[in-house]
């Protein structure tokens, strides 16, 4: 047999169409279904390899598309693909576990084809084709070359026999990159894990670290806050950490001998407490100090911990309009949950949980009740107003305590209210009428004038104004906006205060001449010590008890000062110990009139003339039964005797007062040189009031009488 003449590379004329199967004409071709990727490419892959020609010696239709006769290597990417693509058989795989059938065969696989004849109906509608597409390729099957010439055109190709080896050397090549793609991943995960295990492992060693700090002892803890580390102390982590340290320092200051580690002094661990507490409870350094001295360490860290809580809210009955027990059983009906504040009241309700708005409904608006803190009663207790006496209260607004007294006298009797602010005054009105308050009559005066304004009274009630220390819970700005200012100007005006509210009481009041003074404070400097400044000033009063039942007795010696025995009757009430604001209460009896040359209120005419030397010359004043220097030198003050500026000059002062007569009888409009008119002489200050026991007694003061 002749060898076969091999084929033709250029394009050849096609022969004529084949004759029309006229039994088709009305068919219909259906459209194919849409296909999936994988399919399309099974479906381009398998058709490359098979050699189609054409029954009248057509041209022959390689694999290769632009007509190369030798494939070896040409289908290797020039640069690496984004994804490989799947054998045949892999695709094949993907076809059987749709369709759940294996029909392909061997030799189509090793040929990259697929043996058409072996697919059922089933598959073919899995691949998308119809029966007139079957049809069609069938016709093209048919004309294939046979067994015997597929090999002859093989042998004259002879590279194309390698072609199942490319295709098998692109198996391998993505099987490869498929192993070298899941080594990575695998190497990738591991690195994530190693990762992974570290972080938790440094996590693990932080908070061991954390746990064993927390049962280091203040004497080994670092008290050092300089560095960087130490400049986050405010962030949540270090607030556990501040705590822990307070505590462990205030146990050691509480049992220092047994304790205390020995390279350090208690000034050190009080220091360091102190700088922890300023950052724990944002407390400036001043207050800080002031409030920890009145304590000892234990209770000083409680007396801390009770100012961040706010106190439990209390109601009192206004007994002028209902009775306590009606009260409760009404509130309690509207879901309000109380009970009685203490047995030390009849009149106190304490809230513990309200459904409705306690300022809003119609029993406060009706007055049978007011908001009312539980300390507030304390002072009024004390004074114990009695039926038909007349009272003052000299800072009054916004009426709690005003009308409790009110309701103490049920009405009877009268009440000057008076407050020295305007827009305070108008609170105070509002509850007066809210709550049927009858005898109290509301005044606007500064309250160091009432000696001259008006006197006499039965019982006078002084509620000062204060730095608030007893009230943090109420109001946290105190922590920070009070300085060493404030507690020297607050002081000198209680002191004042005092003065006059001693001096407008009747000594001879057959059911009073009390006089209660009162601070929401609970530093020395505004209790104790102004107290004893009236005690040394007025020697017709005393200390008296108060008739309160519970509270701490006042201090007696605090630090370097020492105070009179009798401050033990005065009452101080602290949040940590009885739940109830900070609170001090000093209750005088006043047995005699005030000496002439005491020392008055300042502000007042007496104390003006005394402050400019017209007054009598008082070497010695008598206090408590001792004879004192007119003006002594006070430790508990800070006072300074007016002896150590080197003495007066009466003459150099004679010039000086007599040009300020001059002055203030032209403001009044009369003529200075008019020395014979009354004005005048009721001006002089020398003046003769009488002769006493054959002697001339000179008085700088009409009002006063003279014992």
């Amino acid at each position: 047999m002749a060898p076969s003449k091999p084929l033709s590379r250029r394009m050849q004329k096609q022969g004529p169409p084949a004759p029309l199967d006229e039994s088709r004409i009305g068919n219909k071709r259906k459209l194919s279904a849409p296909t999936n990727g994988a399919i399309k490419k099974q479906k381009k892959i398998s058709a490359l390899p098979v050699n189609r020609n054409k029954q009248n010696g057509g041209t022959k239709y390689t694999a290769n598309s632009a007509g190369k006769t030798s494939t070896k290597g040409s289908f290797k990417p020039q640069q690496k693909p984004v994804k490989p693509a799947k054998p045949v058989k892999a695709m094949m795989a993907d076809v059987e576990d749709v369709t759940g059938l294996s029909d392909v065969s061997d030799d189509a696989e090793g040929e990259a084809g697929v043996d058409l004849d072996g697919l059922s109906g089933g598959k073919i509608d899995v691949l998308g084709l119809d029966d007139d597409e079957m049809d069609s390729d069938a016709d093209d099957f048919a004309n294939a070359l046979s067994a015997s010439e597929d090999e002859d055109v093989l042998d004259s190709d002879p590279e194309m026999q390698a072609q199942k080896g490319v295709w098998s050397e692109d198996d391998d090549d993505s099987d490869g990159e498929e192993l070298l793609t899941a080594a990575n991943i695998a190497g990738l995960s591991q690195r994530l894990d190693k990762q992974q295990a570290q972080e938790d492992a440094e996590a693990e060693a932080e908070l061991a670290d954390d746990a064993l700090q927390t049962n280091i002892a203040p004497a080994d803890l670092d008290m050092d806050d300089d560095d960087e580390e130490g400049k986050t102390s405010k962030l949540a982590p270090d607030l556990q950490l501040l705590r822990t340290r307070i505590t462990e320092t205030v146990r050691v200051l509480s049992n220092f001998k047994e304790l205390r580690d020995q390279t350090r002094s208690r000034a050190e661990y009080t220091q360091a407490v102190l700088k922890d507490i300023c950052a724990y409870y944002s407390y400036s350094p001043f207050l800080a100090e002031k409030l920890f001295s009145l304590f000892p360490p234990q209770e000083a860290l409680a007396f801390f911990d009770a100012n961040e809580t706010p106190r439990p809210m209390v109601i009192r009955t206004n007994t002028l309009r209902t009775h306590r027990r009606d009260l409760a059983h009404t509130l309690i009906n509207r879901g309000v949950s109380l009970e009685p504040v203490g047995k030390w009241s009849k009149v106190g309700l304490q809230v513990y949980e309200s459904q409705v708005p306690l300022g809003a409904t119609p029993e406060y608006l009706a007055g049978h009740y007011i908001l009312q803190a539980a300390s507030s009663f304390l002072p009024v207790m004390a004074l114990a107003p009695q039926e038909h006496e007349r009272c003052l209260d000299m800072a009054a607004a916004p009426g709690g305590k005003t009308t409790h007294m009110a309701a103490l006298m049920k009405n009877t009797g009268c009440i000057f209210a008076n407050d020295a602010s305007k827009d305070r005054a108008k609170g105070l009105i509002g509850n007066i009428h809210r709550l049927g308050v009858k005898n109290t009559i509301v005044c606007n005066y500064n309250a160091q004038e009432f000696p001259r304004v008006m006197g006499g009274f039965d019982r006078v009630l002084l509620d000062a104004p204060c730095s608030g220390t007893g009230v943090i819970a109420k109001d946290p700005s105190v922590k920070t906006n009070k300085t060493q200012d404030d507690f020297l100007r607050l002081p000198h005006l209680q002191k004042q205060l005092l003065l006059s509210a001693i001096d407008s009481v009747d000594h001879a009041s057959k059911t009073g001449g009390y006089i209660v003074y009162s601070t929401c404070s609970v530093t020395v400097e505004e209790n104790e010590q102004v107290v004893q400044y009236a005690l040394n000033k007025r020697p017709n009063v005393k200390l008296v008890s108060t008739g309160l039942i519970f509270g701490k007795e006042g201090f007696t010696k605090y630090m370097s000062k020492r105070f009179h025995p009798s401050m033990k009757e005065t009452r101080r009430y602290y949040p940590h110990a009885f739940n109830v604001d900070g609170f001090f209460v000093a209750k005088f009896k006043k047995t005699a009139v005030t000496p002439a040359d005491a020392v008055k209120a300042q502000g007042t005419p007496a104390e003006q003339a005394r402050v400019n030397g017209v007054a009598a010359d008082v070497e010695n004043d008598v206090v408590d039964g001792d004879v004192h220097a007119a003006v002594e030198d006070e430790d508990d003050e800070g006072g300074v005797k007016l002896g150590a500026f080197g003495g007066w000059d009466d003459e150099e002062d004679a010039v000086y007062i007599e040009r300020s007569l001059k002055k203030q009888l032209r403001r009044k409009g009369i003529d200075p040189k008019a020395s014979k008119s009354k004005a005048v002489r009721a001006l002089d200050p020398k003046k003769v009031t009488g002769d006493v026991n054959g002697k001339k007694q000179e008085n700088g003061d009409e009002s006063e009488t003279i014992v």
